[in-house]
């Protein structure tokens, strides 16, 4: 659904709930903007944040692959 078509939809919600008062289209509309764009925001936010744990994850896993390993040997002993 398209962002037009969602603010319309809440618009539309707005005036059933409100009793279908006539003459409030552009308030409806205002209103119905603001609870869209929240709710994208919102979702923004939390996508980020996966996002940003899995570059983290990333980051984690290529430092580790690409660290030198390390070989420990033993001494000879005579």
């Amino acid at each position: 659904m398209s962002l037009q078509d969602e603010i319309a939809k809440v618009a539309h919600e707005l005036y059933e709930k409100s009793g279908r008062i006539g003459g409030r289209d552009m308030e409806n509309w205002i209103e119905a903007e603001r609870i869209v764009m929240e709710r994208h925001k919102g979702q923004k936010k939390t996508s980020s944040k996966a996002g940003a744990k899995k570059t983290e994850t990333k980051k984690a896993e290529t430092k580790k692959a690409a660290a030198p390993k390390t070989t420990v040997r033993a001494k000879k002993t005579k």
